[in-house]
């Protein structure tokens, strides 16, 4: 037999080293890992497999052919992996669990990186380097943790555990803390990133607390209840506390030195909210709050209809018969002259005129379509076709779809990062 000698395999690995040195690596390119990978693997089995068997030499040199190879493409991999536009669209793939990060102007997917189990919704810190992703499982799921992922270093951080609190789902980022939904427990609450820890937890009593807005630099929150078929509006309760001794005087008062009758204990106080849960359609889930922040559209994906609450009154004044079936989500455009609710259970997409409240068009996009975005320049919008594994972009002033992202198995959650 004739096989390949020593010096065969030091020149090809001494191939992949200069490439690497160079900096001329590319993983992805014919002239790069391609090219040393398949360059190697054929000086060491060309002639290998022609024949029934190995010496055992020629085995181990096999192996560690390979071994070297494998160790050569981890180490330069990061160093020549494409950098996360400054810009960048984030799709969440459920059945890949992966978050998938896209250049929104060549709609190129740029990397790909674990996402947790389950994972649903994304949110990204204000300064665009860091994604939250909710790790879901359903109402009573053993799932209790978000993921983190670095956005520029592309590499998944370790996750947040949630504790005793299950089935995150709905995120937002605001004034500097992460705020999310844990549904099987019935609440909301922040994580603040400056100490690491979950500093707040507010239960909301109702079934399946599912989605999560938050304006007014936090002090305006909005939930979604879907099985009690309510939008919660969380506000800091303004009423006096009417702290004060037990009534009457006498035993139960504050011991001598301490603080004075009808005083409140020392130290800070923490805020307390008043929360006014609002009765809409049936199974309330996506929801938006329009840009003047006047009015919230709740989508109800068990009737098909659109509520419209008054914010200030905290009241419904109109309701829509969508008949968008299993709706999903329901974003307004930026301008807010648009509302655009999606199906999950037929992939419409009906585009609503938010000053007439009526339907302008119907767009069939797929077998089933979920989570919208849109583009901060207000010209497209994204929608998740999660059955069909690929994105719709629709142009805004056409109200057409232009073109088609693939990011992966079930796109779903979206969410942009920008630095």
């Amino acid at each position: 037999m004739k096989y390949p000698q020593r010096s065969q395999i030091s020149l090809h690995f001494n191939c992949c080293k200069r490439w690497s040195q160079t900096g001329q690596y590319n993983i992805g390119s014919s002239a790069g890992s391609s090219c040393c990978f398949l360059s190697a693997s054929r000086a060491v089995f060309s002639s290998l497999a022609t024949h029934s068997q190995l010496t055992p030499f020629n085995a181990t040199m096999a192996g560690m052919c390979f071994a070297k190879l494998l160790m050569i493409l981890a180490a330069v991999s990061p160093l020549f992996a494409a950098a996360t536009p400054a810009t960048s669209l984030l799709v969440l793939d459920k059945r890949d669990t992966a978050l998938v990060i896209v250049d929104p102007t060549s709609l190129q997917i740029v990397a790909k990186m674990p996402s947790g189990p389950d994972p649903h919704e994304v949110a990204v810190s204000s300064d665009g380097t860091t994604a939250y992703i909710s790790n879901y499982g359903g109402t009573g799921s053993p799932y209790h943790t978000i993921s983190v992922v670095d956005l520029i270093k592309q590499k998944a951080l370790p996750p947040i555990d949630l504790g005793p609190m299950h089935s995150a789902h709905g995120l937002d980022f605001a004034a500097g803390k992460l705020y999310f939904t844990a549904e099987t427990n019935k609440v909301i609450g922040t994580y603040d990133p400056a100490t690491k820890k979950i500093d707040w937890v507010l239960g909301t009593g109702q079934n399946r607390t599912h989605m999560v807005t938050v304006r007014a630099a936090g002090k305006q929150i909005f939930t979604s209840n879907v099985n009690s078929d309510t939008i919660s509006i969380i506000e800091p309760n303004t009423s006096p506390n009417n702290f004060g001794p037990p009534p009457g005087g006498g035993p139960g008062g504050p011991p001598p030195g301490g603080p004075p009758p009808g005083g409140p204990p020392p130290g800070p106080r923490i805020p307390d909210w008043q929360e006014t849960p609002v009765k809409v359609g049936q199974g309330p889930e996506g929801f938006d709050v329009s840009p003047s922040g006047k009015e919230l559209w709740a989508a109800n994906s068990h009737d098909g209809s659109i509520s419209i609450i008054d914010v200030a009154s905290k009241k419904v004044i109109q309701t829509i018969n969508a008949k968008v079936e299993s709706s999903n989500r329901l974003k307004f455009t930026l301008d807010g002259k648009y509302a655009l609710v999606s199906s999950l259970r037929n992939g419409d997409l009906a585009i609503f005129d938010a000053a007439d409240r009526k339907e302008i068009k119907r767009l069939k996009l797929g077998r089933g379509a979920a989570g919208i975005l849109m583009r901060p320049d207000n010209q497209i919008a994204y929608v998740a076709c999660s059955p069909d594994n690929y994105v719709a972009v629709i142009d805004l002033k056409t109200l057409s779809v232009v073109n088609k992202i693939k990011p992966g198995q079930e796109p779903d959650g979206m969410a942009w990062a920008v630095r």
